[in-house]
C-alpha cells in the first residue's frame, strides 16, 4: 500500500459490535462523525458535526477492528460504515471499505444516499451490500422529515440498481409524520422499480434518543410522538408486499 493511502484519516464518532440491526450477521460498526441532513427522529444528533479530536487514521483504525475479524467471519457478518453520514467523507469510507473487502470481510454501506455522487465507482465496487435509508417518498415530506432533496436519494438508488449493488431499504415509521399512506405507497413503488432491492426494512419509531438532545442542550422535536402500534406498522408493511416486495 502507498504512503497516501496510509495517511488517510476520518473523523470517526465511536465504534461498536453489533448483531441482526446493521447487515447480516456479527458486524463491526463504524459510526462517522458528520450528517447535512437533520432528520426530526434522528436518535444520534451527537454524530451531526465534526469536532476536534474525533480524527483517527486508516491504520490505527484497522488495528482496533482487526481484533475482530476472525469472530466476525465466524459469525457471518462483516464491516458497516454508518454515521452520521458516511458519504459525507467519502475518501476515508472508500479506504476503509477496501481495507477490509481486502480482509475478506463482507462489506455494508448504511447511507441516505443525498450524497451518492460522491461515491466512486471503487467505493461501490468495494460494498457488499448497501443499506439505503429512503427516509419518505414525497419530496414535500421527504423535506419536512430531513431538511434535504429526494431525488438525490433516488437518483443513487437507481445508479445502484444498474451497477447491480445489493441494497436494503430501511424506512422509519414515524406517527403522524412518515405514516400517511401516499407517502408510504411512494417509497414502496420506488423501491419496487430497482432490481437489486433484497427487502425492506420498516423500523418502528422510538425516542430513546431523547437523552442525548437534553445533553447537548437541543429540543427533541419528536418528543410526544408516540412509537408506532402494531396495527400500524402491520399496515405499512403490507403496503410495502402489496408491490412485492420481501418485508421485515
Amino acid at each position: 500500500m502507498n504512503t497516501t493511502a496510509r495517511a488517510i484519516a476520518g473523523a470517526v464518532h465511536s465504534w461498536d459490535v453489533s448483531t441482526g440491526v446493521d447487515g447480516p450477521g456479527t458486524r463491526f460498526v463504524v459510526f462517522l462523525a458528520g450528517c447535512p441532513l437533520r432528520c426530526l427522529y434522528c436518535q444520534n444528533p451527537d454524530t451531526w458535526r465534526i469536532r476536534p479530536g474525533q480524527r483517527i487514521g486508516l491504520d490505527e483504525l484497522w488495528t482496533l477492528v482487526s481484533r475482530f475479524t476472525r469472530f466476525i467471519r465466524v459469525a457471518g457478518g462483516g464491516l458497516t460504515v454508518s454515521g452520521g453520514e458516511p458519504l459525507l467523507q467519502p475518501a476515508f469510507t472508500e479506504a476503509l471499505l477496501i481495507r477490509a473487502r481486502q480482509a475478506g470481510l463482507h462489506t455494508a454501506l448504511d447511507t441516505s444516499g443525498v450524497l451518492g455522487d460522491r461515491a466512486t465507482d471503487a467505493l461501490l465496487d468495494a460494498t457488499s451490500l448497501v443499506l439505503l435509508d429512503i427516509k419518505s417518498g414525497e419530496p414535500q415530506t421527504y423535506r419536512r422529515v430531513t431538511g434535504g432533496e429526494l431525488d438525490r436519494t433516488l437518483r443513487f438508488a437507481r445508479r445502484l440498481a444498474i451497477r447491480g449493488n445489493r441494497m436494503w431499504i430501511r424506512f422509519v415509521l414515524v406517527p403522524g409524520l412518515t405514516d400517511a399512506p401516499a407517502n408510504v405507497d411512494a417509497v414502496a413503488r420506488h423501491a419496487a422499480t430497482l432490481s437489486t432491492v433484497e427487502r425492506v426494512e420498516v423500523l418502528p419509531f422510538h425516542r430513546l434518543g431523547a437523552a442525548k438532545y437534553a445533553a447537548l442542550g437541543l429540543r427533541f422535536p419528536l418528543a410526544q410522538t408516540p412509537p408506532p402500534s402494531p396495527e400500524l406498522l402491520a399496515r405499512v408493511r403490507d403496503q410495502f408486499r402489496a408491490h412485492g416486495l420481501t418485508t421485515l
